[in-house]
């Protein structure tokens, strides 16, 4: 019998789990991902905001492929002022396609330094591609050639992954993924040729559920972000966490919701002890630590 996609992740109880000394003498880490996603007119969007009139999906659906494009040509420059500002290095997860539709993002990103984490090479499920390994290898290379560094990070686009994807992952040289939320630790988890490291994301500190699906007015992400933060600084007391924040520049980059971001990021920032580092610096941090 064919074991389970969930035997790669073993259980481990986060109280069994060996004391971590986090780098600068720190209590918690703070992730920060910036998703940024190439939606093209001509297909279906990934998401809505308006429904088609009278209920009959229409193409080229212009009023929520334009709804994205804010995102890219005013959202995402908020995004990045909020984060500069403040001296934050984030994760920027994104379509490998991201590299030649909108080079200006990702060279701002690079120019500051931005970890670039794989994200698929369009917007779309990986059970859905013909060829994942072939996929990943398009956007891994993509990178590779647009930045001289090829990720080392991975988020499937929906966090979507079948039975093959960490190995096809790990074929690709990628270290670690934020596919698997099911954890406040980093978490090894079994793939061929080598294992790859879970970082922990968030669905809860994401604008896409909090904001478009549960429809939370703009001040959730302030209000639930400060429950989320004072919890897990309380608890990285005896047992360090990861506290990951996601965002994308057409929910959170909009003119209503980036003051309450701005309002979070200071909220954390003014609490000595806060590591706020990308994704890779967390694997490879934790990886000296807890080897597989």
């Amino acid at each position: 019998m064919k074991p389970l996609i969930s035997a790669r992740a073993p259980y481990s109880a986060i109280v069994d789990r060996p004391k971590l000394q986090l780098p600068h003498n720190g209590r918690m880490w703070v992730w920060l991902i910036v998703n940024v996603e190439h939606w093209s007119i001509e297909r279906a969007m990934p998401r809505t905001v308006l429904s088609p009139p009278m209920g009959q999906p229409l193409l080229p659906d212009l009023p929520n492929w334009a709804w994205h494009e804010y995102g890219m040509r005013v959202g995402f420059w908020r995004l990045y002022d909020a984060l500069n500002q403040r001296g934050i290095v984030p994760t920027m997860a994104t379509n490998g396609i991201v590299c030649e539709s909108y080079p200006r993002i990702v060279e701002s990103a690079m120019k500051k330094d931005w970890e670039i984490m794989g994200h698929g090479f369009v917007q779309g499920p990986m059970h859905k591609l013909e060829n994942q390994q072939e996929a990943i290898q398009k956007t891994v290379d993509t990178i590779q050639r647009f930045s001289g560094k090829a990720p080392v990070g991975w988020e499937s686009p929906g966090l979507t992954e079948d039975d093959h994807t960490l190995d096809c992952l790990s074929q690709s040289g990628i270290e670690y993924v934020a596919d698997w939320v099911l954890d406040d630790q980093p978490v090894w988890l079994d793939a061929q040729p080598k294992p790859v490291l879970s970082v922990p994301y968030t669905v809860e500190l994401n604008d896409i559920p909090m904001m478009l699906l549960q429809q939370n007015r703009s001040e959730e992400m302030l209000l639930r972000g400060i429950d989320q933060f004072e919890r897990l600084w309380q608890e990285s007391e005896t047992i360090p966490r990861v506290m990951a924040i996601s965002v994308h520049p057409y929910v959170t980059g909009v003119a209503h919701r980036i003051g309450y971001f701005e309002k979070l990021l200071d909220h954390i920032q003014s609490r000595a002890g806060v590591v706020i580092q990308t994704g890779e610096e967390i694997s490879n941090w934790y990886r000296k630590q807890v080897p597989y």
